[in-house]
């Protein structure tokens, strides 16, 4: 038998299980920081076009600092997915669920202002992975044979 064989094959269908609901939400983060880019681009091909008629948006120092924050928190849902523990998929489901929330009616809002792309953009790149993301969770977190996966 060889070394890196997995004790059972409930052991290897826990750990792919785990793995999946990662990559779901590996899938939506990437998702909601390909969404702000394609956003800048839209703004600043607008501002492009109209040939600087447009006025310039400007952000205080505390306001990038949030966005980022904001931004950056997908790597937090990410982290705790890959821990894996019922607890953890459980932060996961409610932290990933309202950021999912929060930044489609972000692009949503955003989309109202500056055009129907940007809330496509939105519901594409964030609501669609999102959704997936939150079902392959809710699934992992309600199956019964992983009972061992608990802290």
């Amino acid at each position: 038998m060889p070394p890196n064989t997995p004790l059972s094959p409930a052991h290897d269908l826990a750990t792919n299980n785990g793995n999946k609901v990662t990559l779901y939400w590996l899938t939506t983060a990437v998702g909601a920081v390909l969404f702000v880019t394609f956003q800048l681009f839209f703004y600043v091909n607008d501002f492009v076009r109209a040939q600087g008629a447009t006025p310039a948006i400007t952000f205080e120092p505390d306001v990038l600092w949030m966005f980022s924050a904001f931004y950056g928190s997908w790597i937090v849902t990410v982290l705790l997915a890959l821990i894996g523990t019922r607890t953890a998929q459980r932060v996961v489901l409610v932290l990933g669920s309202l950021l999912v929330v929060l930044n489609t009616l972000g692009g949503i809002s955003d989309g109202l202002r500056d055009g129907w792309h940007v809330t496509f953009s939105a519901v594409f790149f964030i609501s669609l992975p999102g959704v997936f993301a939150i079902a392959v969770t809710w699934r992992h977190i309600k199956s019964k044979g992983n009972d061992h996966v608990d802290e």
